[in-house]
């Protein structure tokens, strides 16, 4: 099978300051990768690529079979986006918010409007989606992100913190469907900073840092390289150099060893 994803000496930088330097990575139908790595790592530039918000690069990218930088609104039609933090339409309506998600991606308004019930009364949001927008809680309006970004049946499902804001129930539910999703073909991008998801759901695990691939392979493989026994303490070995300790005792002392704010 093609990759879904094909990314060839992929290379970018704002100004002088180096993002990117020169990442080649494929990822396959099916799979649940996730993609991780610190803050400045390049995880951000990665999926604004690959979305084609971002042209200004170097070296190839192609997604579903598309040439990222020739065909980026092919790309967007055969792609769901679930952002850590969007800007909804607050006046619209979740249903009315997902109508027009609907018309962007050509579906049949009726076609849309069911997938929109049966979607958000499955995340508990049947008895809200005819509410404004800006009445809904963080959690909620993730719910209706993740809607958004499955209700045209996307081939490839690219997710920065989607859980964020979710309680536990709705995470687990989250974390099922993106499982059913791989089972039936679908390639899930998964980006997050909360270790202990990624290590349970995804099936390969990319690590960037200082803009390059430093590991990839199942969370057993990294283990095995690494003798890590999490992979939040083999994230830490190959991106921090040993500075998180050192940190954690100097912040510390900053209490033991200076004065309190009364003297």
């Amino acid at each position: 099978m093609d990759p879904i994803i094909r990314i060839e000496r992929l290379s970018n930088a704002f100004g002088k300051k180096k993002v990117l330097r020169g990442i080649d990575l494929e990822v396959a139908p099916g799979q649940i990768l996730g993609y991780i790595g610190p803050n400045g790592a390049g995880k951000t530039t990665t999926v604004k690529i690959l979305i084609g918000m971002l042209s200004s690069f170097a070296g190839k990218v192609t997604v579903c079979g598309y040439n990222v930088a020739l065909h980026p609104l092919k790309v967007k039609q055969r792609i769901g986006y679930v952002p850590e933090t969007a800007a909804l339409y607050d006046t619209l309506s979740a249903m009315e918010f997902l109508l027009f998600v609907g018309s962007l991606h050509g579906l049949d308004e009726a076609l849309t409007e069911s997938r929109a019930r049966e979607m958000l009364g499955l995340l508990d949001l049947d008895g809200e989606m005819d509410k404004r927008l800006a009445s809904f809680s963080k959690g909620m309006r993730q719910k209706v992100l993740i809607t958004a970004s499955l209700i045209h049946n996307p081939d490839l499902i690219i997710m920065d913190e989607p859980l964020s804001g979710l309680d536990a129930n709705t995470a687990v539910v989250v974390k099922e469907i993106l499982a059913g999703l791989a089972r039936q073909g679908k390639t899930v991008f998964y980006c997050s900073h909360v270790m202990d998801v990624v290590e349970r759901i995804c099936d390969r695990i990319v690590i960037l840092s200082g803009g390059r691939i430093i590991a990839d392979g199942s969370f057993e493989e990294l283990q095995e390289m690494s003798k890590a026994s999490s992979l939040e303490r083999l994230f830490t070995q190959l991106t921090s150099e040993g500075i998180h300790e050192s940190t954690a005792a100097r912040f510390i002392r900053t209490f033991n060893g200076g004065k309190t704010a009364h003297g």
